[in-house]
């Protein structure tokens, strides 16, 4: 990008602001910062790798706002930094290898939320297992049916994890042990003749 061009500033097109205004909110409902999705959005959108001052002006950020996001969205390898010779300042570029991007944070977020929620029913479970021998019958009772609640809430936090590392090694989903799951049947032995399509 010649000098006399990357000094013109430059505006939003109504598509681009558009688009990242829903990429924003999609990425704010999922638990991110708005601007996150909004900054990503720009740089995928753009022929050309964007300084922060790029950023900020186009998005009106402050310096302070842009400069975070981009630490962060490099932290999770949306965006990288990108040398322009010539230029003492760092411009970043967008991961457009969108199954590589939301692998990366499913594999980092919702995968050790998962984990870590197996981890906590094992250890409700071996708290209501004590509970089962106390001598009052209803504290037994209700260990009794927390015992059984708490082992489906495990159930299903495991099968979730197999599902996603099933999903993040092949980029396929097969539901079948999720429905199966819910409509409290038996999981299919592999010698069990799958069902026709």
């Amino acid at each position: 990008m010649t000098d006399a061009v990357r000094t013109k500033k430059r505006e939003l097109s109504v598509a681009e602001a558009a688009v990242s205004d829903v990429v924003g909110r999609l990425i704010e409902f999922w638990g991110f910062k708005r601007n996150m999705g909004r900054i990503w959005t720009v740089l995928y959108l753009s022929p050309d790798a964007l300084s922060a001052e790029d950023l900020r002006d186009v998005l009106k950020l402050s310096s302070g706002a842009v400069s975070m996001t981009l630490s962060e969205l490099s932290r999770w390898g949306v965006v990288r930094k990108v040398w322009i010779q010539g230029e003492r300042k760092d411009f970043y570029a967008a991961e457009v290898d969108l199954w590589r991007m939301i692998s990366r944070v499913f594999s980092e977020r919702e995968r050790s939320e998962i984990i870590s929620a197996i981890r906590a029913f094992e250890e409700a479970l071996a708290v209501v297992e004590k509970q089962r021998a106390s001598s009052e019958p209803e504290a037994r009772a209700r260990a009794e049916l927390q015992r059984e609640r708490i082992g489906h809430l495990l159930e299903l936090a495991k099968l979730g994890k197999t599902l996603l590392d099933a999903l993040l090694s092949t980029a396929k989903l097969d539901a079948e042990p999720l429905v199966r799951f819910l409509l409290g049947r038996p999981a299919r032995s592999a010698s069990e003749p799958l069902p026709p399509s």
